[in-house]
């Protein structure tokens, strides 16, 4: 009998010590409410740099500079106004840069997802020999950096046949220097964006294709009615890594690029440090050419975001 009530007041102040609903509901807000705390204290800290961009660009230099050893770099106070946007339309051909950088950096982008996820379509569904040897040494690419490479492109580049236009006449020529082409065509095939178009079809079920192929489907067909379909974060990913490099696009430009109505934004960078620097208008200019970058990735950052947790979890 004792035992028996020593057991029953074990049970019951065990049962005491349990928490609540209310409780554990209320632990787990409080978990919430911190972790809110730390990633809004992050992304400020991240913020930093584009909100002193753009509140310097709405002032002088000599506030700049005034303002550099206070909070006051961050806020917008002070002589505010849009002078330096204008000076940076007068100084540079703005609107050429930026027609350039989105033509070079769309058709780069559009024309990649193609070939690159063809590229990863043949790696990763269909069996032919030689195929891991291919894929490796695709990979093995990627450990190259590019200023290695540059000048040998420039040499090469130089000697490709082309069309132009003279006088109202197409005309055979050499050479591909100031021309939109030499600023596309070297980045359309891409390695890391082969291996995650190649890694990410490989998740899907290779069932889908046998039972295609039994219905008379061809592999185009497979690939674009069936893989494109499905692979929507994995081309939003692409998009957005492909995106980046080819709109900040710097030396290789400058390399080939002499003619000013060909030349993309990051190479008008310079006009702004020839003489005296004016900072108001460099931040200014990088201001406008970073909106672009800004707006891709609020498109595509849903789609980016889905694609690495899938990554994640499927390995």
């Amino acid at each position: 009998m004792t035992a028996t009530r020593a057991i029953t007041t074990a049970s019951r102040t065990a049962s005491g010590r349990r928490r609540s609903p209310a409780t554990e509901k209320g632990r787990k807000r409080r978990g919430r409410v911190v972790t809110y705390i730390v990633m809004v204290i992050f992304a400020i800290i991240f913020m930093f740099p584009l909100v002193f961009m753009f509140v310097s660009s709405l002032k002088p230099d000599s506030q700049i500079l005034q303002d550099l050893d206070s909070p006051l770099a961050f806020l917008p106070v002070g002589d505010i106004s849009l002078d330096n946007y204008f000076g940076v339309f007068d100084r540079v051909p703005v609107a050429q840069f930026m027609f350039n950088s989105i033509f070079v950096t769309v058709l780069t982008v559009g024309i990649g997802l193609v070939v690159n996820s063809m590229a990863g379509f043949a790696l990763s569904r269909l069996e032919w020999k030689g195929r891991v040897v291919v894929f490796a040494l695709i990979i093995a690419t990627l450990i190259v950096p590019f200023e290695t490479i540059a000048v040998p492109m420039v040499y090469w580049v130089n000697q490709l046949p082309t069309l132009v236009l003279e006088g109202g006449m197409i005309k055979y020529d050499f050479g591909w220097l100031n021309t939109y082409q030499v600023q596309i065509v070297p980045f359309i095939a891409n390695a890391f964006s082969i291996f995650l178009f190649a890694q990410y079809f490989s998740t899907i079920p290779k069932s889908l294709d046998e039972a295609a192929r039994i219905d008379g489907a061809s592999w185009f067909g497979i690939y674009r009615r069936i893989l494109v379909p499905l692979s929507g974060p994995a081309f939003a990913t692409v998009a957005i890594l492909t995106f980046l490099p080819a709109w900040n696009q710097y030396l290789w430009p400058l390399m080939v690029v002499q003619n000013e109505d060909k030349r993309p934004v990051m190479v008008g960078m310079q006009y702004f440090f020839q003489l005296n620097t004016a900072w108001g208008e460099v931040m200014a200019y990088t201001s406008l050419i970073t909106l672009p970058v800004l707006i891709m990735f609020l498109i595509f950052q849903r789609a980016f975001v889905s694609s690495i947790a899938a990554s994640g979890v499927k390995g």
